[in-house]
């Protein structure tokens, strides 16, 4: 284990420095905005399928469409969240990333997992449980403190 001293400070890993959240909840807010976007978009070839889908099954494949979007954000999210970098690609252009407090990386499951807590958190608590980030340490969400996860900025 690494330490270093800054500011007087012992810090020991990347994420004991209060630095690596500053201005998380807004990069976190404008990359979920984003991560739609390009799952809106994802939607399009998708959906072309299931609607060609459905007239070669004469319409059996058009119940696909109640699953469509859920199944599309989910290999979305386990290829880009649960991936190297361990960012949604609008993660990736808000400078953060999800990581675990173990250390160890996250991956598709954990991710999926994730996503899955914080739309079921949603919908049964209102989004007011994201109020939560205000007085949680490391502006952590209730499904990050479930998980153990913590987002930082990737850049410091």
């Amino acid at each position: 284990m690494t330490t270093r001293v800054l500011d007087g400070e012992i810090i020991t890993t990347r994420l004991d420095d209060v630095r690596a959240y500053e201005g998380v909840l807004t990069r976190r807010v404008v990359a979920f905005c984003i991560d739609y976007l390009i799952i809106g978009l994802l939607m399009i070839p998708f959906a072309i399928l299931v609607f060609l889908l459905g007239i070669i099954t004469l319409g059996l494949g058009w119940g696909l469409f109640g699953v469509l979007f859920p199944l599309v954000a989910m290999i979305y999210v386990w290829n880009t969240l649960g991936g190297r970098n361990q960012a949604t690609t609008g993660m990736r252009m808000m400078g953060i990333r999800l990581d675990r407090l173990d250390g160890k990386p996250v991956d598709g499951l954990l991710a999926v997992v994730h996503t899955v807590l914080f739309w079921a958190g949603n919908v049964v608590l209102t989004p007011l449980i994201l109020l939560a980030t205000l007085f949680t340490d490391r502006k952590r969400t209730l499904h990050d403190l479930l998980l153990g996860t913590v987002v930082t900025r990737s850049d410091r």
